[in-house]
């Protein structure tokens, strides 16, 4: 009976350990602050309901939130912070690809899970076994937006990458792989870089190239001037994108700007299942909005390592990094989760459209 005794032990010290502390790093200010808060309110509304509930082992967690400002060179400083100092056992974050990338390994050397709600560049997991996403991969979502394309007949496109960001030049890299195997053809690609105000010099040799749409994988900051002056040139052919084009700014920016023009992502709340319903009703009450993808994300994340501490039965790293590589067939709010032995998320992408001021659901598309 010594083997029980030890487990009931160590349950008891699981439950009279005080809260389960848990870093989260995200670009609540700055550039990129829309994808930061909208993961940061979905991360923070899961923390509440987990421990509404009685928490994790008997546990509440405790969410300790950085705000990384949207700047290079923050991540890294920030959970060299939540490891050594705040004595975190997990890492939730971040939404952009490059600031993961910073992070990452230094996650990695210490040997403390890292889950990212939605940095889809390969090489985010790539780092390590202990980095974790719960977002599909750029391989998957830029052969997403390739079909697309020629399924509606579109066989001539350009494409306009931001040179700065990990993000955008993997997304481009995929689809046009894919576009070209399978006979499409790109008439142009031009670069530009986070930060830039003035797209008339690329848009202008775009339109020379009578493309019959135009690929911009980049965030919805540049996005939403690219599409404004695009429009004023008199380019009137579709624009095409990724998730990195979800943010509060760039309807507000682009106007009717993107009217017709299509993108891949995560999460659509039209969706008509009870989970998703419940969800949106959930952050509409807390928060007076409409929950977009990177929130979904940010939830997901945090139920994810919940349960991954449930499975486990301690905070200890190596059980909990088992735990969480063993996630099958989660559900989600934004779909059915199982992590792939790469730790990639396989899952569901849905292709929204633009219009009427708003995102509307056009098709689920399966892994």
């Amino acid at each position: 009976m010594i083997f029980p005794a030890l487990f009931f032990g160590a349950w008891i010290s699981e439950v009279n350990a005080g809260p389960i502390r848990v870093g989260e790093f995200a670009s609540l200010t700055g550039a990129s602050a829309s994808f930061g808060q909208s993961s940061h309110k979905g991360t923070k509304l899961a923390v509440e309901e987990i421990n509404a509930a009685g928490g994790v082992l008997g546990r509440p967690i405790e969410l300790i939130t950085e705000d990384d400002q949207s700047q290079a060179g923050q991540p890294a400083t920030i959970v060299r912070k939540l490891i050594s100092q705040d004595k975190v056992i997990a890492i939730l974050g971040e939404v952009a690809s490059s600031k993961s990338l910073e992070a990452a390994p230094i996650c990695q050397q210490n040997k403390i899970p890292m889950i990212s709600p939605a940095s889809t560049n390969p090489k985010v997991t790539e780092v390590g076994d202990c980095i974790f996403r719960v977002c599909f991969i750029d391989p998957f979502q830029g052969t997403v937006m390739s079909k697309f394309a020629r399924e509606n007949g579109w066989k001539k496109i350009a494409v306009l990458t931001d040179v700065k960001q990990d993000y955008s030049v993997g997304l481009a890299e995929f689809f046009i792989k894919d576009f070209l195997a399978n006979g499409g053809q790109i008439v142009r690609e031009q670069k530009y870089s986070t930060g830039d105000k003035d797209f008339k010099p690329q848009l202008t040799s775009i339109k020379a190239s009578q493309p019959d749409a135009v690929f911009v994988p980049g965030y919805y900051a540049e996005v939403s001037l690219i599409a404004k002056q695009a429009k004023l040139l008199g380019l009137k052919v579709p624009l095409l994108g990724g998730d990195g084009w979800v943010g509060d700014s760039l309807l507000k920016v682009a106007g009717k700007s993107l009217d017709g023009s299509f993108f891949s992502s995560h999460f659509s709340s039209d969706d008509a299942s009870l989970m998703v319903r419940n969800f949106v009703e959930k952050f509409k009450a807390k928060y007076g909005e409409v929950p977009d993808d990177m929130a979904a994300l940010g939830y997901d994340s945090a139920m994810i390592l919940a349960d991954a501490i449930r499975t486990a039965g301690t905070t200890d790293s190596g059980p909990l990094r088992q735990a969480i590589a063993s996630t099958a067939s989660h559900a989600g709010v934004t779909g059915k989760i199982t992590l792939d032995p790469q730790r990639n998320a396989s899952k569901s992408a849905v292709i929204l459209t633009i219009g009427d001021g708003g995102f509307h659901f056009v098709k689920k598309v399966e892994p």
